[in-house]
């Protein structure tokens, strides 16, 4: 009898499904802390590796500049912008 063990792989593009795993004890998962906050605060998950992971200072956007942008790239555009305000009243307080 031989058995063998291969190394096993979760492909989730199902955010619930990868926090579900998560929190199941499945394995590591590579996200932002955003997803993961409230695990980690309620100690339900534990950071690793966070001397090698860089800080994700937030989207940063280029887009061609035109009087006119359309309705959606607008919307997403102030959408964006109002989070980096609230980010860094966050960080400052």
């Amino acid at each position: 009898m031989v058995k063998v063990s291969p190394p096993a792989k979760l492909i989730a593009t199902y955010l619930g499904l990868a926090l579900r795993a998560v929190h199941d004890g499945v394995g590591y998962w590579a996200t932002f802390e955003g997803y993961v906050r409230y695990g980690v605060k309620s100690g339900a998950l534990v950071s690793v590796l966070d001397d090698w992971c860089a800080p994700f200072p937030g989207p940063f956007l280029y887009y061609p500049s035109r009087r006119q942008p359309p309705p959606a790239l607008a919307a997403f555009v102030a959408f964006v912008a109002d989070w980096r305000k609230r980010e860094r009243r966050k960080k400052s307080s």
